[in-house]
């Protein structure tokens, strides 16, 4: 195993690099931290170009696939490619799913994020999606990256699983949705139906708007339906992740 002790080293300047967005972008590549989210990448086939161990890391930690390159680190290495508080000392320099978008959409409803900010949002609607039976995830340019590490962690593997596209615009995320024969469903309280009353279905594309802003101008001019979910008491809006939740749900019929 090939040990590392200088931060000038070119391999671990180049995992470091990975902790911004830019990089992740140009590389198609991100860091995946911890033994559980390791095992399920490895488990979906997904890509790891090497491992880095902690150099006090416990031998138990140590056991994945020797096809793998594998590199111990400095513990003052290792703790600047962490992105956690009380790491298990494994950190893997991952590559991205390619996702061809004329072969995205299956039979199960999609969500569209619109410019969500919240990274813990986002990874929870990325595992319900997967929980409700949809068929995929579309990011709008101007959300949070899907592949950082708060999103990652929260996503608890469904990341892996569930097929992605990023970085859209959104006359292009419409196109690609309407030509898997999908109907764009934006959510709002004004000119709307209740979602009960709306026939949500497997052929309709959800969108979830930015926690501050709401769904964009374009999107509700783009839409072919307005739905709202009711409230009472003097609540004036949904956390972002509760709302696509119902939403999704309401589009899944019977979950197996």
């Amino acid at each position: 195993m090939k040990r590392i002790t200088s931060s000038h080293n070119e391999i671990f300047k180049s995992a470091l690099r990975l902790k911004r967005k830019k990089y992740r972008d140009s590389e198609g590549k991100y860091l995946l931290e911890g033994i559980k989210p390791l095992k399920d990448a490895f488990a979906q086939g997904i890509t790891v170009d090497c491992l880095f161990f902690r150099e006090d890391a416990d031998s138990g930690v140590r056991k994945f696939s020797d096809a793998v390159k594998m590199i111990e680190l400095d513990r003052n290495l290792f703790d600047e490619l962490s992105d956690t508080e009380n790491s298990q000392g494994v950190v893997a320099v991952v590559r991205k799913k390619t996702q061809d978008s004329f072969r995205f959409m299956g039979t199960g409803a999609a969500v569209i994020l619109d410019r969500l900010q919240d990274p813990g949002n986002i990874g929870t609607i990325i595992r319900t999606a997967e929980a409700a039976g949809c068929s995929g995830i579309i990011a709008i340019k101007g959300t949070v990256d899907l592949y950082s590490p708060k999103v990652i962690r929260s996503a608890a593997g469904s990341l892996f699983r569930m097929p992605v596209l990023e970085g859209l615009e959104t006359d292009e995320a419409v196109r690609i949705c309407t030509c898997a024969g999908k109907k764009i469903a934006v959510s709002c309280l004004n000119e709307s139906v209740d979602y009960r009353d709306a026939k949500l279905g497997n052929n309709t594309a959800i969108v979830i708007g930015n926690e501050g802003q709401g769904v964009s101008r374009e999107f509700m001019n783009l839409a072919d339906i307005r739905v709202k979910i009711p409230m009472g008491g003097e609540i004036e809006s949904l956390n972002a992740a509760v709302a696509a939740g119902i939403l999704m749900y309401a589009t899944a019929g019977k979950v197996k």
